[in-house]
């Protein structure tokens, strides 16, 4: 692979924009190239009169030099740039190259090349220290956290506190040094000799001050039981600070005779609990204006919630550092790359001086990552791995889910399977002429039974092969959709897992389907089979126990994000809202039509009409009454959600997106009232509910969800940036989804196709909307991703479990 395609591969997909350009670094060498092919003839002539004549004049002996003087003329005449620093008037230091052969052929564009060069590497070095001073600023909030957090398990081991007396301090500084021994002792010995030479305070439980014997004991007749000397500590780098020199611990410091003390207790009479309302108690408490409670208590359980919490901030902090540390590497080995090309393009020797400025640069000589992520694997390890480095870098640097050809092979294999089985199932309805007009009958108790029940797996199969395809997609134009749904790294499915289990659950269903095609009853009792006519609900049954089995099969992080999603929309106003949270709601608004085939199977079966395939529900008011409820509650979660978030956020915006989901409901509960009864009344509340519906969804989806229709874009009635380079594609799509969403007004307009069957309409329909969607989901992610690209948005805010507060903040 050419180091261009790795380069962008390897970038992180947020933060594009502050890479270096290195392709328009690589288009202005290409023009170098051409005008020096252009001009080679008369470069190469004048070359070689300068070569003739200078052998003519050595042999004449009027060229007479010495060894030394050549020497000296030869390097002068390689300084091809010369590369000095420049500090601006706001004090940032950037990068001037002049170019010293101002003489030669093309000189223009060499110049052109140094200015763009020199601007994409102040580009570089700005957006990393800006960087580096973020996650240094968050490593000072973890570290107090820290600090809490030690102080707290200290507390949970020891309720009565720690006494000062001689005997005691020294087991407690005995066992700090056991465990500390223990983690150098699973720490390799590149890394251990790398932190005795940082020259900044880090996150370190071993930062403790030491105290005498003597001290111990007047602390301890003072009665000052709760008293410690402070544990951690992180400053910002500064080699001359006399803090800093006292923090780096030799193995004299470490000696037996000093006193360690633990980290002070004290720090928990300032700390209390974050209760940001994310579960039901507390948004109940908070909207009620009830006191949460914010006081420390110190059991297990709330020490186990706290470190779980610490855990993954220290886990995601771990990843900025892991990805500032490949944006160092990627943009210092691209001016390398860059570097050289210029050299053989332009015959020049200047990458050598160039590269020798970028590495005592910011960018290439810039320590802070590399010590912090040091600090963070100590840390971590000891305190949240149990000393064991195997598991805690397991933990910190998860391995990324590869590929495998068992996937491909089994996924091609069952859509084979699935086209084989349609195959048979189209010749076995044409052989028995079952859908035939001589079997009216057949057709109808079929078309009425049967059908509904297996057009459930119909429906999640098209929305789980669209899915698939979205994620094919959002790989190719690289929409970071692991990091927009907050999957954990490694755990994310491909796209060829999702269409193997999509075709695994159409083999399924189509294999029951030819079993049910067996329309013979018995001709005594007049009942069918009772084990053909239970295989829907066997599978029905079968995909609820995998979804829910607790066993780590087949897929078990992402079925437990998925349920976890699931339960917030079920109590949508009590938890606080995400991402994953209402794009998953959107996408159960699509999917009201398996919804009613749900409440079909908990008829059809629950009253026992299965065992004669008949079906009695649509004369039941209980079942039509929850055809209306069943209907609208798709949407209304997605406005319930909107309600939560516009008490969080107070975007006016979400209360208005809440307006849209309202007049969808009574959109769509006018259209069933309607359909069940057929009044005047009713069709004319459903066309005006409908079209209301229709055109407000409509631009919502294009402007607000997709983000076009923009009035001062540069790409006309759509937006900035786009990542589809061919701009046919987002008219297709506005154009689509306009008139899939007109597909709805199927329902109030009576529209049948071909004489099909009323609930053949009714799939087709639902299945239109399913494709709507999943054109939607691409261009939703895609405005989302380039939302946060805008933004360099490539992290995830991570809660803390303790918030810290001064004196003066608990009076106010």
């Amino acid at each position: 692979m050419k180091f261009g395609k790795e380069f962008a591969a390897q970038m992180v997909p947020e933060w594009h924009e502050a890479y270096m350009d290195y392709a328009k670094l690589k288009t202005l060498l290409k023009e170098i190239h051409l005008f020096k092919q252009k001009n080679r003839p008369a470069a190469a002539r004048s070359g070689s009169l300068g070569r003739s004549l200078s052998l003519y004049r050595a042999f004449s002996g009027l060229t007479a030099t010495s060894s030394s003087n050549n020497k000296h003329l030869s390097d002068i005449e390689n300084h091809v740039i010369q590369v000095n620093s420049v500090r601006t008037d706001g004090g940032d230091e950037r990068l001037e190259t002049t170019f010293l052969m101002t003489g030669d052929y093309g000189e223009e564009y060499e110049l052109v090349y140094f200015k763009r060069l020199d601007d994409e590497f102040d580009k570089v070095v700005e957006f990393y220290k800006l960087k580096v001073d973020e996650v240094m600023k968050e490593a000072v909030v973890l570290n107090k956290q820290m600090e809490a957090l030690i102080a707290f398990r200290i507390k949970v081991d020891n309720p009565k506190g720690w006494a000062n007396s001689v005997e005691e301090t020294s087991k407690l500084a005995s066992d700090v040094e056991a465990s500390t021994a223990a983690l150098y002792a699973t720490t390799p010995s590149a890394a251990i000799r790398a932190s005795r030479r940082i020259h900044m305070d880090a996150i370190d439980e071993g930062n403790l001050i030491h105290q005498s014997v003597k001290s111990s004991s007047d602390e301890s007749s003072s009665g000052d039981d709760d008293k410690f000397n402070n544990g951690m500590e992180m400053k910002p780098v500064n080699n001359n600070n006399s803090e800093i020199q006292e923090y780096n611990m030799n193995d004299q410091t470490r000696s037996s005779s000093a006193i360690t003390r633990p980290a002070p207790l004290e720090i928990l009479q300032r700390v209390r609990f974050n209760t940001s309302q994310e579960t039901p108690r507390s948004t109940i408490k908070g909207f009620l204006k009830l006191p949460n409670q914010t006081d420390l208590k110190f059991s297990k359980e709330n020490f186990k919630k706290a470190e779980q919490q610490l855990k993954k901030a220290f886990v995601e902090f771990y990843q900025k550092l892991r990805l500032l540390k490949s944006y160092s590497f990627l943009n210092t080995m691209a001016f390398s790359k860059i570097m050289k090309k210029y050299d053989k393009i332009a015959s020049r020797s200047a990458s050598k001086l160039y590269m020798k400025k970028v590495d005592n640069s910011y960018l290439g000589s810039s320590e802070e990552v590399s010590k912090v992520m040091e600090r963070v694997e100590s840390t971590f390890i000891k305190h949240f791995s149990n000393a064991n480095r195997s598991k805690g870098m397991n933990i910190l640097r998860p391995q990324k889910r590869m590929e495998r050809h068992r996937i491909t092979f089994s996924a091609g294999f069952l859509v084979g399977c699935t086209v084989s089985l349609i195959l048979a199932l189209i010749l076995i309805i044409r052989a028995r002429r079952i859908l035939e007009p001589d079997h009216d009958e057949g057709r109808v108790l079929y078309m009425d039974t049967m059908f509904p029940l297996y057009s459930l797996f119909g429906f999640i199969v098209l929305h789980m092969a669209m899915y698939g395809a979205n994620i094919y997609f959002w790989r190719k134009y690289r929409v970071n959709y692991a990091f927009i749904f907050g999957f954990k790294e490694g755990t994310e499915l491909g796209y060829r897992e999702v269409l193997l289990i999509s075709f695994s659950i159409s083999v399924l269903a189509l294999a029951g389907v030819l079993a049910n095609l067996d329309m013979e009853m018995d001709p005594v009792t007049k009942d069918y089979k009772a084990l053909t006519e239970l295989l829907p609900l066997g599978l029905v049954m079968l995909a609820v126990v995998i979804l829910l089995c607790p066993l780590k099969i087949v897929h078990s992080s992402s079925r437990k994000f998925l349920l976890v999603c699931l339960f917030h929309c079920l109590l949508a106003p009590l938890y606080k809202v995400t991402l994953p949270d209402f794009f998953l709601a959107d996408q159960l608004t699509s999917q009201v039509q398996a919804f009613r085939s749900l409440q079909f199977y908990a008829c059809y079966y629950g009253w026992g009409d299965y065992k004669r395939r008949q079906s009695n529900c649509k004369s039941s008011d209980v079942f039509n009454t929850f055809s209306f409820i069943i209907a609208a509650v798709p949407y209304l979660w997605r406005l319930l959600q909107c309600l939560r978030r516009l008490y969080d956020e107070k975007d006016v915006m979400q209360g208005y997106n809440g307006l849209k989901y309202f007049s969808t409901i009574v959109a769509v509960s006018t259209r069933t009232a309607y359909t069940l009864n057929n009044g005047i009344g009713w069709k004319i509340v459903a066309w005006i509910a409908s079209i209301i519906a229709a055109v407000t969804s409509t631009y919502w989806d294009i402007v607000i969800d997709w983000g076009f229709f923009q009035t001062k874009s540069k790409n006309k009635w759509l937006r900035d940036k786009l990542l589809i380079s061919n701009k046919n594609v987002y008219y297709g799509a506005i154009v689509l989804n306009v008139l899939l969403r007109l597909a709805w007004m199927q329902t109030v307009m009576k529209i049948t196709i071909f004489s099909l069957h009323r609930q053949t309409m009714v799939a087709l329909v639902a299945s239109l909307e399913i494709i709507r969607r999943g054109i939607w989901n691409f261009f939703r992610l895609e405005n989302e991703h380039l939302n946060n690209v805008g933004n360099y948005r490539a992290f995830k805010s991570v809660p803390l479990p303790f918030n810290y507060y001064e004196d003066g903040d608990e009076d106010e």
